[in-house]
């Protein structure tokens, strides 16, 4: 299938900038998919996403959540992320959250990628602040419903992936027209902002993930308490970030049956047959 993709902006003033895809010969007037990245960003992963849902017939819309007015904020740079990508995939996972053996890790490193690698290391993953993108993402859904004619007037879903499933969650409270949430190993909302979620949810989990599965029966029974369409899956023998195939985490198995659920999730929600 031959597809238009481009890096738009978008908003009030064109300050946001979004990755976009669609068909090349889609008529005006489709759903559209909000695709929201892991901590890594618009990589080449996540177009690839957009990409899929654009074959699958949607507009796709993979907001740069680390863009100011159109520009990366400094740290967060395409080439600085790819070299602490570089860097983690050189020691073991467990180094990862090991402060003392991922900073003697670091140190083996040469100058200037040493500073270079310690300054968007600590910016990614500094202290993750969900609400901080509360705006962006308001901002992609307005676009693809209100503006956009590919898709204006149009159900409106998304989908994110680890922080872009948290994300995923963030926006289904924030946004009371969305037409449907997947989370793909991602935080849930707190319990307090659940009353004002008014889609259906869908979530999918590793059971090699407890810092994020083992929450998820208590956000599952307390979204039934409060009358919440919400579901899940967890994947035996997966780990966190199973549907990255540019990962060592990526599991065949799992992502295929995800992805084939998420989109017979989508059809249903926005109206499909």
């Amino acid at each position: 299938m031959s597809l238009h993709t481009e890096w738009i902006r978008y908003g009030k003033n064109g300050e946001q900038l979004g990755y976009l895809a669609k068909p090349e010969r889609l008529p005006n007037g489709q759903p559209a998919v909000i695709v929201l990245q892991e901590i890594w960003g618009v990589d080449d992963h996540i177009q690839n996403v957009a990409n899929r849902f654009a074959e699958a017939g949607y507009v796709a819309l993979a907001p740069d959540l680390y863009a100011v007015d159109g520009k990366r904020k400094e740290g967060f740079e395409a080439d600085a992320i790819d070299a602490v990508k570089k860097f983690l995939e050189t020691v073991p996972p467990q180094v990862w959250n090991d402060h003392e053996a991922r900073d003697r890790a670091m140190e083996t490193l040469p100058e200037p990628q040493r500073t270079q690698v310690r300054r968007t290391f600590g910016a990614l993953f500094g202290g993750l602040n969900l609400d901080a993108y509360n705006e962006q993402l308001l901002a992609a859904s307005s676009f693809l419903r209100d503006t956009y004619p590919g898709s204006q007037g149009q159900p409106v879903v998304s989908i994110g992936f680890c922080m872009g499933g948290g994300l995923s969650a963030r926006l289904a409270t924030l946004d009371p027209k969305l037409a449907g949430a997947v989370i793909f190993y991602g935080q849930a909302p707190g319990e307090d902002r659940i009353a004002s979620i008014q889609c259906p949810i869908r979530g999918f989990y590793a059971s090699l993930d407890p810092r994020i599965t083992d929450a998820v029966p208590a956000f599952a029974e307390q979204m039934q308490r409060a009358g919440k369409d919400f579901a899940y899956r967890i994947y035996e023998g997966a780990h966190h970030a199973f549907f990255n195939d540019s990962r060592a985490s990526y599991h065949p198995k799992a992502a295929r049956s995800a992805f084939a659920e998420v989109l017979t999730f989508f059809n249903q929600v926005t109206g499909g047959v």
